[in-house]
């Protein structure tokens, strides 16, 4: 029973840290659709279960004892992230700031891969998930029992970020920020360089 409150508190305190996730969702939210959140939230919840498939078949372990990989994965994190935040910052400045220009349309494929690769990419889920099973989730724990706790991860990440979606696109949310998507791009895309220079940064530091 302690265990499986662990789980839950720890999962639902690292879901609503601030990160790229969040950034993601709500950039997409604001300056695409609902449709767009939504599919986007999937991305990162599906994003999680790869981290958590990989730390059940012992590939986790791996990571966490070779700083080598761990760093190669965050150099890879933090280009990505830095990559997205420069397209979306051009984008902005790129786009005419009449409020009455529409938006341009992001396909469910394309707002689910977002997500996917944001939460597949980022270190920092990477850290807490393989942390979570190896210090908090008993080995002796069935198996069962680790795959329920990474699906309710995934899941927890799914109706969060669907949250998220569902504020940012409502329609008199969405309406005040529309008039401002040059400078909300501008602020998600700086959010999104700075998460990537820092994660870069704290690799050279070492």
């Amino acid at each position: 029973m302690t265990e499986l409150i662990a789980v839950v508190t720890l999962t639902l305190l690292a879901v609503i840290s601030p990160g790229p996730d969040f950034a993601m969702v709500s950039r997409n939210s604001l300056s695409g659709s609902r449709a767009a959140g939504l599919y986007c939230a999937l991305g990162i919840s599906l994003g999680v279960l790869v981290h958590v498939g990989y730390t059940l078949i012992g590939v986790g372990l791996l990571i966490q004892r070779s700083l080598w990989l761990f760093t190669l994965l965050k150099f890879i994190g933090a280009a990505y992230l830095i990559y997205l935040g420069v397209q979306m910052y051009r984008h902005a400045t790129a786009a005419p700031a009449h409020a009455a220009t529409p938006v341009p349309h992001i396909s469910d494929w394309r707002a689910l891969k977002t997500g996917f690769l944001t939460n597949v990419l980022n270190p920092k889920t990477t850290v807490f998930i393989v942390s979570l099973f190896m210090q908090v989730v008993n080995p002796q724990s069935p198996l069962w029992l680790q795959i329920g706790y990474g699906l309710f991860i995934s899941l927890a990440h799914m109706l969060w970020f669907g949250c998220v979606a569902l504020f940012f696109s409502a329609p008199g949310v969405s309406a005040r920020f529309l008039r401002l998507r040059r400078g909300i791009d501008r602020l998600f895309g700086g959010l999104l360089v700075t998460f990537g220079a820092l994660l870069a940064l704290s690799n050279l530091s070492r």
